[in-house]
């Protein structure tokens, strides 16, 4: 009997476009959205890129897409940020339509329909100070304050025709509640839900338990509107033990969704900086697969090349 269906994602965002505009994206308080205003051609080609290596799924270019953050820096009244939510879907689809037309003639191309998944970042996103992997702002935000600060983002994102929501490195339990009760206000959405974790095996980055959090918002979210759950840029090295054992005591499989970094670790004041050696993202893939994992792919440090090789071993998986 062949293996479960599984979806490869798209790789670091920011990395691969650094091949289309240079060394210019790190320590930018807008990170890669900054480009959906001044160079969407390389957005598109980004993306195509990811699609050429075989990824099932893009994510939208809006995780670090905040009203404040254009308005603060690019001078863009709320309006027009919140259309520009509308273009990235846009870019992404205009990379799969391409992508579409150049395979027209091929044959046993894996990924002939890909699907957009709508980037939902954290709140600390927008704070340019790191706290996406600490979390330390949830404990003086209100449940409320988060839901109508997310809200606006991803009803654009939704009403773009994003085909999921990839809510995503989510650091607080907190933030997590809240984001599976907004998702209840757009009951025909789906979405899955990744979180930024410690190094510790077993915690979020606030601390809680990521299988209890976890589990929690699987179970609390509308039936089959959670897709998935799991863990996103961390080191890949550190991702099993966190997964591990979930899925013991299910009576059906509850899909895993893993996307980590490049084993490096990022600080505002040093950046990206390798902590340990020896470690590559594809020699854990079937590892995971087997513990659950059916959505897989890269974060940040990861290019379209580190695809290309999760794509290999996603299908000597599925074919064994």
């Amino acid at each position: 009997m062949p293996n479960p269906e599984v979806r490869v994602l798209d790789g670091g965002f920011s990395t691969q476009l650094a091949t289309y505009v240079g060394d210019t994206i790190d320590g930018d308080p807008l990170w890669t959205a900054r480009f959906l205003v001044t160079n969407p051609t390389a957005i598109i080609s980004t993306h195509l890129d990811f699609l050429k290596a075989g990824a099932d799924i893009i994510l939208t270019n809006t995780y670090q897409v905040s009203i404040e953050g254009f308005s603060k820096y690019m001078n863009i009244p709320e309006a027009e940020s919140l259309d520009l939510i509308c273009k990235a879907v846009g870019y992404a689809r205009k990379a799969i339509n391409l992508y579409k037309k150049s395979i027209e003639n091929e044959a046993n191309v894996a990924n002939r329909n890909p699907l957009i998944a709508g980037s939902v970042g954290p709140y600390g996103a927008c704070l340019h100070d790191g706290s996406e992997y600490n979390g330390k702002y949830c404990s003086n935000l209100t449940e409320e304050i988060l839901m109508d600060w997310h809200r606006p983002r991803v009803q654009k994102l939704i009403d773009s025709g994003v085909n999921i929501l990839a809510i995503e490195t989510i650091p607080c339990k907190q933030e997590a509640k809240a984001l599976v009760k907004l998702l209840k206000e757009f009951p025909s959405s789906k979405a899955w839900i990744s979180f930024s974790c410690c190094s510790d095996g077993k915690s979020i980055a606030d601390g809680s338990n990521f299988q209890d959090v976890a589990m929690q918002c699987y179970r609390e979210a509308l039936p089959g509107q959670i897709l998935a759950i799991g863990v996103n840029c961390i080191a890949p090295q550190n991702v099993t033990s966190l997964l591990k054992g979930i899925n013991e005591n299910c009576e059906e499989l509850v899909p895993l969704v893993v996307y980590p970094n490049s084993g490096e670790k990022y600080t505002v004041e040093n950046g990206w900086m390798r902590t340990e050696e020896g470690y590559s993202l594809h020699q854990f893939v079937s590892e995971w697969l087997d513990l659950g994992v059916r959505y897989i792919g890269g974060c940040c440090r990861t290019n379209s090349a580190d695809v290309k090789k999760i794509r290999a071993e996603v299908e000597k998986w599925e074919n064994a």
